[in-house]
């Protein structure tokens, strides 16, 4: 049970370059809620991992303290103790590293906890791919976000290629998929709608059409 049947909770789930990270925040932004990324949390295991390779990824991910900020130009900061890891677990290495860790039912154990913290009032708006299924099951509002393989893969290649990394629009491609079949297959928490979320295919959508979709089910929030 999550604390959701106290604090009004709105659940973004749905994979890789769905897009749900953009349009959570945005939704979190415009109710003025907390925000929760939770990918986040398996990119620092992944990013620990690859730093402390003979340590195992359950007891790294034990030790994980993080918390979000918003710099000054509004882009929000994911910070580990006192180190800004913002742009080291953005990387490709890490993004692999991190879909490994998660498929570890121990890994995902570990941080249940961690994520359920998060939830404070006056409300939490969360994003990842068990949010509505298993961290947030009693969420008033949730939703699976997807899109196509072909453009989760173009804009994962116009984000890198933005910050000035190199990127291979058929690696990507391959990847996304290779990662979307991990989420789905993993034992622990596999990548799926909730039976109640509101699908919504993002292929051809902006993120203000997603947000105002999302917005418009705030009246079925639960506030306890």
């Amino acid at each position: 049970m999550s604390s959701a049947e106290s604090v009004p909770v709105i659940t973004v789930d749905g994979p890789s370059g769905s897009g749900k990270g953009t349009v959570a925040l945005a939704v979190a932004r415009s109710l003025g809620w907390n925000f929760l990324d939770s990918g986040a949390l398996y990119r620092v295991v992944g990013l620990l991992s690859l730093r402390h390779p003979s340590k195992p990824a359950a007891e790294l991910a034990r030790g994980v303290e993080l918390h979000f900020e918003q710099a000054a130009d509004g882009t929000p900061q994911v910070w580990l103790g006192d180190e800004d890891v913002s742009a080291a677990i953005r990387s490709e290495s890490v993004s692999q590293a991190a879909s490994k860790v998660a498929a570890d039912p121990r890994v995902r154990s570990a941080l249940v906890q961690a994520q359920r913290d998060f939830c404070r009032f006056p409300g939490l708006v969360a994003d990842g791919r068990d949010m509505g299924t298993v961290i947030f099951s009693d969420a008033g509002v949730k939703v699976f976000l997807t899109a196509s393989v072909e453009e989760r893969a173009r804009r994962r290649h116009k984000q890198l290629i933005g910050k000035g990394q190199s990127a291979n629009l058929g690696d990507l491609l391959r990847d996304i998929g290779e990662r979307d079949r991990r989420d789905r297959e993993r034992s622990a928490a596999p990548l799926r709608p909730a039976d109640d979320a509101l699908m919504i295919d993002s292929t051809a959508l902006d993120v203000p059409t997603v947000v105002q979709q999302i917005l418009s089910q705030r009246a079925l929030v639960a506030t306890g």
